[in-house]
């Protein structure tokens, strides 16, 4: 599997399990809903309260698991790279591009934006460096 078709994957794709490291090593995984910005990054947006984002201020190592809309039977992809947080105001654009993906669109964006605001919602941007599933040799 090449980057370009987990970005394809991720257009139409929209829950996955994201791993980020916790301070002694074990991963902290919770269940996120990604969209894809037009630079063919990962956008995810949190609370920045939450402990995904303490641990990704402290190591920015992010892997994915991305899959279809059934558990069972469904494709998926797995994606690894570096995250970055972006923080408000700077966030607002992408929050609403995120959004429209992955929602459609919103009856008032004014309180849309509020919302975000209160919460203080941040985008985590992953870069993905490398996708799977590969092909394994069997014995």
């Amino acid at each position: 599997m090449k980057i370009a078709d987990a970005q394809k994957f991720l257009q139409e794709n929209h829950r996955a399990c994201i791993a980020v490291r916790q301070k002694d090593g074990w991963p902290q995984m919770t269940f996120v809903t990604p969209g894809i910005d037009p630079e063919g990054r990962v956008i995810i947006t949190s609370r920045g309260t939450t402990y995904k984002i303490k641990h990704l201020r402290r190591d920015p190592r992010v892997s994915m698991l991305i899959f279809g809309e059934q558990y069972s039977g469904s494709k998926f992809v797995q994606i690894h790279g570096t995250g970055e947080i972006i923080e408000q105001p700077t966030a607002m654009d992408t929050l609403i591009y995120w959004y429209k993906q992955v929602r459609g669109e919103y009856k008032n964006w004014e309180d849309y934006k509020k919302q975000m605001a209160d919460e203080k919602r941040v985008i985590i941007r992953v870069n993905i460096e490398k996708v799977g599933p590969q092909t394994v040799n069997r014995i």
